[in-house]
């Protein structure tokens, strides 16, 4: 059984975006920045901060919603991660090569189209709610899509605490050499009872590389814009 501890996306996430903004700064706090020092403040980070798991698309819909608790964990993660560079840059480890940045993927195995996790939120068109009990279906080439795992539902049902927020997380589709261009043309389908059905056709550009996917990262998605549906001769305008 697969799960994943999505704070760990937004760890390396908040890792990454600070150690970009301090080497266009350039560094004036001469902090560490080599691959080894970053995964170094990345366990004092996840040390400090409560993890939080999920094994499926509902799970996923949930914590993407922007509550107030989401961005003081954010807020909160930010600060850690600053404290944790001036930390490991002052306690280096003594054996390792510090003028390394970043390590490079190395190719290897097939090659994969890894396609990005979908998020989209629907809403009733008359008064802005957001939608539940509505069927979601993702399509691709006039067929449902398969999805990652049996985790993750195609079509799915939408529940009241998930806000309207709706994931998919397409399967790897082969290809021949890492680091081709292609975008994907997939469409998502909304039915509710009372409403009229909402389509919306959309495009996700994927870059090849090598390996398969297996792990989901909040951090690697395709956002849609919010979709509404409205009821059987309402006006949309």
């Amino acid at each position: 059984m697969e799960i994943h501890n999505t704070t760990e996306d937004t760890v390396f996430s908040a890792i990454s975006e600070i150690c970009a903004s301090i080497e266009k700064q350039g560094n004036p706090g001469k902090f560490c920045l080599c691959d080894q020092c970053r995964m170094d403040a990345a366990c004092f980070v996840l040390n400090r901060i409560a993890p939080h798991y999920i094994r499926s698309n509902r799970g996923a819909a949930r914590i993407d919603q922007k509550t107030l608790s989401r961005q003081q964990q954010d807020a909160d993660t930010v600060s850690l991660v600053l404290e944790a560079l001036k930390r490991v840059s002052h306690n280096q480890r003594p054996n390792t090569d510090h003028t390394r940045g970043p390590a490079k993927e190395i190719a290897w195995g097939p090659v994969f189209f890894n396609i990005p996790t979908i998020i989209g939120r629907a809403f009733n068109g008359a008064n802005f709610s957001p939608l539940a009990d509505a069927r979601v279906e993702l399509r691709r080439e006039g067929k449902q899509e398969e999805m990652k795992n049996r985790n993750w539902e195609n079509p799915c049902t939408l529940v009241a605490n998930t806000q309207g927020t709706f994931t998919f997380w397409p399967e790897s589709i082969p290809a021949k050499d890492a680091g081709a261009r292609k975008n994907f043309e997939y469409s998502i389908t909304i039915e509710a009872a009372g409403f009229e059905i909402q389509r919306h056709f959309f495009e996700v550009p994927v870059i090849s590389e090598s390996g398969d996917a297996e792990s989901f990262s909040m951090n690697r998605t395709h956002t849609l814009p919010d979709l509404y549906l409205f009821p059987p001769g309402g006006d949309e305008d």
